[in-house]
């Protein structure tokens, strides 16, 4: 049986085509709204969940018994986080078609359960940046020749790790989304992750001293550019030339990469974009900033992620065997 297309939402007669008005709406339209329902990377991520499941040999639409197969089948082989999103892609794909989601059957859901129990692994987290870290990367991109790359990725690195953005924000900073102010810089990101419904957050950066400034590091980048309109970040070529598109996301973990290798860092396969939040979030805990402004600098929803970073930030110091430890170490002496 041919397979079909995956779709974020029905496409078929049954999708409604009238409103209020009682006009009807091209389906394109349609589609459109449906398509921005799901996020692009939510449908990439299970499109490829489905190529994998066809790749194995399944087809759909599906039964609970193939996937009782398939789970066992690959059950040693994958990740159970990854099995999960495949199960997720398969049921979303039979609802959206309007046939029986045969993830449900409660056989599928214990299998599933006991597999995570068996083979999960903890999840692996980027390495989160200190303040050394950072101060180490930016000394060594000014010990390099003078060009439009080294002014970029030093902004890049800056506005990266004090605005803890992610990459996909960073990539999608426009000019028009600067606001420059006596104090500093105000960048409004009108979509993100965790604002997929455009209602808009704000990273605000103060001007520092010119060396670790993110602020001023950028001013310089778009003068030297001549950058007036769009994307801020762009891409640079081998001969040290703009061209006229935005850098791709992947980019900037292979950026983070690069400059962690000429910096001798001992984890530089655990670096990745995401090292830019959790470094600003772990250092400005260190440094006993106050919960909720760490909580609005990067911008999180929850309470328990900034918690959990206060917390990693911290373990060393707020650590129940530091008083015990130098009790002991007096009681040594006597």
């Amino acid at each position: 049986m041919k397979t079909k297309p995956y779709h974020p939402a029905p496409t078929t007669a049954s999708t409604p085509t009238s409103y209020g008005s009682g006009e009807l709406q091209p389906r394109e339209k349609v589609q459109e709204y449906l398509n921005a329902a799901t996020s692009e990377s939510t449908r990439k991520a299970y499109r490829s969940a489905i190529r994998q499941f066809e790749k194995w040999g399944g087809r759909l639409p599906t039964d609970s018994q193939t996937l009782m197969h398939y789970l066992l089948g690959r059950a040693e082989a994958v990740n159970p986080r990854t099995l999960e999103l495949h199960l997720t892609a398969i049921g979303q794909w039979h609802n959206y078609q309007g046939i029986a989601n045969p993830v449900l059957d409660p056989l599928i859901h214990k299998t599933m359960q006991g597999i995570r129990r068996v083979h999960a692994k903890p999840k692996q987290k980027a390495k989160a940046l200190r303040l050394e870290h950072i101060a180490t990367m930016t000394n060594t991109l000014r010990t390099r020749p003078d060009s439009l790359k080294k002014l970029r990725d030093l902004a890049l690195v800056l506005v990266g790790f004090f605005g803890a953005f992610r990459r996909s924000e960073l990539v999608a900073i426009q000019v028009e989304d600067l606001v420059w102010e006596e104090e500093g810089l105000v960048i409004r990101i009108p979509r993100s992750k965790t604002d997929q419904s455009g209602e808009g957050l704000v990273r605000a950066l103060p001007f520092g001293n010119p060396s670790v400034c993110p602020a001023s590091a950028l001013k310089t980048w778009l003068t030297h550019t001549g950058i007036t309109n769009g994307p801020v970040f762009l891409a640079v070529n081998r001969w040290d030339q703009i061209q006229q598109r935005p850098l791709n996301p992947a980019s900037i973990n292979d950026l983070l990469k690069k400059l962690g290798t000429e910096c001798n860092f001992d984890f530089v396969d655990t670096l990745s974009s995401h090292s830019f939040r959790r470094g600003l979030s772990t250092s400005a805990a260190r440094e006993n900033v106050d919960f909720e402004l760490i909580k609005k600098q990067g911008g999180w929803k929850s309470d328990a992620t900034v918690w959990e970073y206060i917390d990693e930030g911290k373990r060393l110091t707020d650590n129940a065997t530091v008083s015990l430890m130098e009790k002991m170490a007096e009681l040594a002496k006597s």
